[in-house]
């Protein structure tokens, strides 16, 4: 018999051939889905920081538990779920969830829910606070019934991941860490390109501020017009490596002088997240790269994506499509969502990326991911769309329309770019991450729930409209909660949506009000 050997004891290479094997179980383990009974599923929202902005231990533990919605998966009977968070989930927010499922009994949908906490709250990413701890993978292990009809749920799929699936012995629906490149900046400006999909101009793998002023003077020179380039981090999320180079005016320099006036633009460069460290910026840059684009420009530039989903036998499937609400220097840092998204364009951008879907099938992708896009309108309304980015991991489409789509069993067809219900019923949502304000601060978990309450606000299973709440636990020391408005109409759900945030903002007003002194 073998000698049974250790994760330490293996190297990159070793890990990675032992991961590759496990993938192929993956078919297997979703097949099981199909059946009763032994199957679970280990979610690990496991986020790392962007590489040049760090969240606070309590905001990091708001993101894992943004994924909650996955407890609605419990409708599926005989299923088991494994939780697994930084520190542990207030038990007010996991019925809050359990509370929301459809025809199934909390209590036995809670029999079938293990949480399992870490007991770190620190900033590091879960998975890494996982590895350091054997015993609480061994506690994990223990929850899972049948190896064989289990798999892992990561945000997404990192050297961590790979390494809790290899010590916990289940596959992992996410693409492989080898194939991560794909959904760099650089590496979708390559995809981009070998299928043939327009995207904005520009340059890829630059290292550094040279490379940046060398490729925006390449870029001036075949759009003398350009007003604005945008700088990205190649590893960049939510627009927190994103920023604007005002290129106003150099075009009409004298050669001669051109370049240096873009090397002192590039160094005046504003970054998306104000926050964000110069030195750790620049740093980062040289270090792992980036990209320079074209900043699109028209009447209306408005940014939808396409979610898509690799299944374990190959097949893609284009799950749904989004406007996204954004904000920022540069207007790429991600807010919120709408969904579906506007029908005028929303078919003209599934068609590319299922093209890109399928040719990282074909890589060996597997798992969700999504591509964003920019599209521009034409003197006559016509739309033209430019691929823009690859995100191969969840985002922050992905928790309101699968929430949506666990909740009412609906789907989304691309072909007309609707979501119906079984029962045909047409059903929109807005959506956002940053309902935030500092008043918020004065609401605790349970001032949030009566307040849904009482002002008809929750979400209604019979019509299948209301408010979902998500990122519960950041409200009192962040001032900041999640919220997914779901309507029957793009305006409904938009009214909801709104109605939903002066309520929270003015019962946050009442609250913080001082109560007269007693006599």
């Amino acid at each position: 018999m073998a000698r049974a050997v250790t994760l330490a004891e293996l190297d990159e290479d070793d890990r990675n051939l032992r991961f590759w094997r496990l993938q192929r179980r993956m078919p297997a383990a979703w097949a099981a889905a199909a059946d009763s009974g032994g199957e679970s599923v280990v979610v690990l929202p496991s986020i790392a920081s962007g590489p040049t902005v760090t969240r606070s231990g309590s905001l990091a533990q708001a993101y894992e538990e943004r994924f909650l919605f996955l407890l609605l998966l419990l409708r599926r009977p005989g299923l088991r779920i494994v939780y697994v968070t930084s520190t542990p989930v207030d038990p007010r927010i996991v019925e809050y969830y359990l509370a929301l499922l459809p025809g199934v009994v909390p209590s036995d949908a809670r029999s079938r829910l293990s949480m399992v906490s870490v007991g770190d709250g620190s900033a590091r990413p879960l998975s890494a606070k996982l590895l350091d701890r054997p015993r609480v993978l061994e506690r994990i292990a223990a929850f899972i019934p049948d190896r064989a009809r289990s798999h892992l749920i990561p945000y997404a799929t990192t050297r961590l991941e790979r390494d809790v699936a290899l010590t916990l012995g289940i596959p992992v629906y996410g693409a492989e860490p080898a194939l991560a490149t794909w959904g760099s900046k650089s590496g979708g400006r390559r995809l981009f390109h070998e299928v043939g999909i327009a995207h904005p101009a520009g340059a890829e793998a630059l290292h550094g501020l040279d490379d940046v002023a060398e490729a925006i003077e390449r870029l001036l020179a075949e759009r003398p017009g350009l007003r604005y380039a945008i700088v990205k981090l190649d590893y960049g999320v939510s627009g927190s490596g994103n920023a604007l180079v005002d290129l106003d005016g150099i075009a009409d320099l004298p050669a001669r002088q051109r370049r240096a006036a873009i090397d002192e633009r590039v160094r005046e460069m504003r970054f998306d997240w104000p926050e964000t460290p110069r030195e750790r910026y620049l740093s980062v840059l040289a270090s792992e790269g980036g990209v320079v684009e074209e900043r699109l420009a028209g009447a209306e530039v408005l940014s939808p994506s396409v979610q898509l989903q690799v299944l374990p036998d190959g097949t893609v499937e284009v799950v749904s499509t989004h406007d996204q609400l954004l904000g920022g220097t540069s207007g790429q840092s991600f807010l919120g969502c709408v969904f579906p998204a506007n029908p005028a364009y929303s078919r003209l951008i599934a068609e590319p990326a299922l093209a890109i879907g399928r040719r990282l099938a074909a890589e060996g992708v597997i798992g969700r991911f999504s591509v964003d896009f920019i599209v521009v309108p034409d003197d006559a309304g016509d739309w033209s769309a430019y691929a823009i980015e690859v995100n191969l991991r969840m985002g922050g489409t992905t928790h309101p329309f699968l929430a949506l789509q666990f909740l009412t069993d609906g789907r989304y067809d691309a072909g007309t770019g609707r979501f119906l219900t079984p029962s045909g019923a047409e059903k929109h949502l807005v959506a956002t991450d940053h309902l935030e304000s500092p008043e918020l601060r004065a609401l605790t978990i349970d001032d949030l729930f009566d307040a849904v309450t009482r002002h008809g606000l929750h979400f209604d299973s019979a019509r299948e409209t209301g408010i979902v709440l998500h990122m519960i636990s950041s409200v009192t020391e962040h001032g900041r909660v999640g919220m997914t408005a779901v309507g029957d109409t793009p305006e409904a759900a938009m009214q909801l949506f709104a109605r939903a945030r002066r309520v929270l903002l003015d019962e946050a007003i009442a609250a913080a009000r001082p109560s007269a002194l007693p006599d």
